[in-house]
């Protein structure tokens, strides 16, 4: 289906190579004023940490309760909105100490997250995409994601940028851009070919897009990836 349809295709391609731990299950990553919030999942070892992206040092760690699975993350001005896989609960934090404020209900599962035009972006391993109250949380429409007419599903870790939204495919080396207010797909990138194989032994699958601060760049890492990469994405 990649190939279908008119959309420009796009690769990866690599400005610079960072260190990335690969203990970590990624689940969400976000950059904001040169800090990069990341995300993990698995029971029992779900994190969010803030990292300083100049170098690389660990500003802040807070470990979620065993009984939940953390998935994507989104800043909302001076607080972090933060997903559960199944548990059906969303955690706001203080942007700066990380610290739980409240927690929010919704129904099915939580994977990516992103805000863009003053409503919160999600997704839930299925083709559509949900909007939200960035302050309740509460529902506030869907929409059904299309590539070529057909559905594009397993939409996964979310990034919204300039009124696009970001998606990575799960268990695909696949990015595509959606128009939010349509659900098409406007752009398809080919993200692979980014670790080499002694890396590519021991990582899991990508999983992890963020915009940064200069124009059109963005980070790339996955899960258990060793190494995390400054990209922007070009004509294929």
């Amino acid at each position: 289906m990649w190939h279908g349809g008119s959309v420009p295709h796009l690769r990866a391609d690599v400005i610079h190579v960072l260190p990335h731990d690969p203990s970590l299950f990624t689940q969400g990553l976000e950059t904001n004023s040169g800090t990069l919030y990341e995300s993990t999942g698995k029971h029992g070892e779900s994190v969010l940490r803030a990292v300083d992206l100049t170098n690389g040092a660990e500003l802040e760690r807070v470990e979620l309760p065993s009984r939940f699975f953390g998935e994507g993350i989104t800043v909302v001005g001076d607080r972090i909105w933060q997903l559960s896989w199944k548990s059906g609960t969303a955690f706001l934090r203080d942007r700066a100490t990380l610290r739980e404020k409240r927690r929010a209900s919704y129904d099915g599962e939580g994977w990516g997250l992103c805000s863009s035009g003053g409503r919160l972006v999600m997704s839930d391993g299925s083709e559509e995409l949900t909007f939200r109250d960035p302050n309740t949380f509460a529902e506030r429409g869907r929409v059904t994601v299309r590539l070529g007419g057909e559905p594009v599903e397993e939409l996964n870790e979310l990034e919204c940028v300039d009124g696009s939204v970001w998606a990575n495919v799960w268990k695909t080396d696949r990015i595509v851009r959606i128009d939010p207010d349509s659900g098409r797909v406007t752009a398809v990138v080919n993200a692979s070919g980014l670790l080499d194989e002694s890396a590519e032994s021991g990582a899991g699958v990508l999983n992890g897009t963020a915009a940064t601060d200069a124009e059109g760049e963005f980070l790339l890492t996955g899960k258990y990836w060793p190494k995390m990469f400054r990209v922007r994405f070009v004509p294929e």
